[in-house]
């Protein structure tokens, strides 16, 4: 399994961070992890294959997760060979994901659902119970309602050798995520602030090591980071309160997982 971050901040502009989004190889499938704004043009920064990209899965509808959803299936159709693309494009996750991209591409006819290969929908539901989410063939998906926005989903990602990833994007704190995430090979957090959050809507890094701890992924991703960390080292201040290997996200990092 292999991770690169594409999008390790947040909504507020930063010079090093763009907003979320994850590159993640696993089980012969590319899946991008959240499509914000920037994330487009970040495949591209990366040398990442994203015209043959397998499938997109949004996790909320705050736009530093999905903006960049419309203007990547604007962008695709003028893509070199993509005119001979067979396999189809899955994107999938949460409610409402359907109705956003409708909605874009009635205001100026911009014809995103009028691809040369097949373009795949697929929702669910906010549930409080763990649900298989079907389309990704040779990999086991699962995902569960978190508490940030109604529509708000963790996702968890396990292949035929079973190692697993868990992305949970936006969330504050639930204990049913840490078992939710319970020996995931790697564990992908928002750590959105150090301490003294300004809102129960997401984690300070207490509560994310809390939730690790009893998780206790093989690795910890620590991302989402406001502009407040670029003064703390994350690494070291978890390391005060978890023996876990904890990796502290920026844009670029590449994580190799294996068994």
């Amino acid at each position: 399994m292999k991770l690169g971050v594409l999008g390790s901040g947040t909504s507020v502009p930063h010079p090093h961070r763009a907003s979320a989004a994850f590159w993640l190889e696993m089980g012969g499938k590319s899946i991008l992890l959240d499509c914000s704004a920037d994330a487009p043009h970040q495949m591209a920064r990366e040398n990442l294959d994203w015209s043959n990209l397998d499938a997109i899965w949004i996790s909320h509808l705050h736009l530093d997760h999905c903006a960049g959803l419309a203007p990547f299936l604007f962008a695709i159709k003028w893509a070199p060979g993509v005119d001979r693309a067979e396999k189809p494009l899955r994107i999938f996750g949460c409610e409402g994901t359907t109705r956003l991209l409708k909605a874009i591409d009635e205001s100026n006819n911009y014809h995103l659902f009028a691809q040369s290969f097949p373009l795949e929908c697929h929702e669910f539901a906010p549930t409080e119970n763990t649900m298989a989410a079907d389309g990704l063939e040779g990999i086991q998906t699962h995902i569960i309602s978190t508490p940030h926005k109604r529509e708000s989903l963790a996702i968890r990602l396990t292949d035929s050798t079973n190692t697993s990833v868990v992305y949970t994007s936006d969330t504050g704190y639930d204990e049913a995520l840490a078992e939710f995430a319970h020996g995931a090979d790697l564990l992908i957090l928002e750590c959105s602030f150090f301490r003294d959050k300004p809102t129960p809507k997401h984690l300070e890094l207490a509560e994310a090591l809390r939730l690790a701890k009893l998780a206790e992924p093989r690795v910890l991703l620590l991302t989402h980071l406001y502009p407040e960390w670029d003064q703390i080292d994350l690494e070291t201040e978890a390391r005060k309160q978890w023996a876990g290997q904890t990796i502290a996200a920026r844009d670029g990092l590449r994580l190799r997982i294996e068994k």
